[in-house]
């Protein structure tokens, strides 16, 4: 299927891709050529995620990534994109608790990166944080389900809202955040019947990774769909390509080459 025909993507262009029933497109990026990449290939939003902290810089979690490493990754990625609409996260500690705190984390990101708005994981809890970015004029991307942020809370990744009273949670949750005014909505690692019906009861856009495909996207992290991480397997993830092979590949043909003096030949020299 074609992309969109928007030249720029814009949060009121999402809430118009959802009313048509068109699906809305999301990747992750960090750096500069990567986000060149995927922004003409057609993508339709960025996500700047703090998963950054696991695939950029090997941390276990995404606890450990910082507000000015972020900013850091979405300067970068801001200066390579021209259509698609730019998300950033907000890292953890920048947030929960302190809607002052809050307020200037996201202040920043989108003063120094100049990004489009900014992502954060949780419902009523953060409601107060939410509320003042929002009163700001900083759009907000709401992230329900499995919040990786709280990896310690719960102890595991595994599949969230199974139960009837954490599904009531989330079902209240996006309400809640559909009428405190973010534009759009995460949903991680839940059951897809929740998925569609917490999707057709808001009107903005709901983004799966994990969640069936009965929402209004889908979202990746660039370097588990492309296979440059092939030690991440979920059940959610397809594999468009094997590049940790292909890469690994190169590399052995380079140091091949170097050590056997066919690199560089006549022809590569001056």
């Amino acid at each position: 299927m074609k992309t969109s025909n928007f030249p720029k993507i814009t949060t009121h262009v999402l809430q118009e891709m959802k009313l048509k029933g068109e699906k809305i497109a999301m990747l992750t990026a960090y750096d500069y050529s990567m986000a060149k990449i995927i922004d003409f290939a057609g993508i339709d939003v960025i996500l700047v995620g703090d998963s950054a902290s696991n695939v950029m810089a090997g941390h276990k979690t995404t606890l450990p990534i910082t507000l000015n490493e972020m900013i850091y990754h979405a300067s970068s990625v801001m200066r390579a994109v021209e259509r698609a609409l730019v998300v950033v996260d907000l890292p953890f500690g920048t947030y929960q608790g302190n809607s002052r705190e809050a307020l200037s984390s996201a202040i920043r990101i989108m003063k120094e990166s100049n990004a489009n708005a900014v992502k954060m994981e949780g419902g009523r809890e953060i409601k107060d944080s939410i509320d003042r970015i929002l009163s700001a004029g900083i759009p907000v991307m709401g992230h329900l389900g499995l919040t990786p942020q709280s990896i310690n809370k719960f102890g595991t990744y595994v599949v969230r809202a199974r139960e009837e009273e954490e599904a009531n949670c989330l079902r209240e949750d996006a309400k809640l955040l559909e009428e405190a005014g973010c534009f759009s909505i995460v949903l991680e690692k839940i059951p897809s019947a929740l998925a569609k019906e917490v999707t057709e009861s808001i009107k903005i856009p709901t983004i799966g990774i994990g969640a069936g495909n009965h929402v209004d996207g889908q979202v990746l992290v660039i370097h588990d769909m492309l296979g440059i991480n092939h030690d991440f397997s979920p059940r959610f993830l397809r594999r468009y390509h094997n590049l940790f092979d292909e890469m690994k590949g190169a590399v052995e043909m380079y140091i091949h080459d170097v050590k056997s003096l066919d690199f560089p030949n006549e022809r590569e020299q001056y």
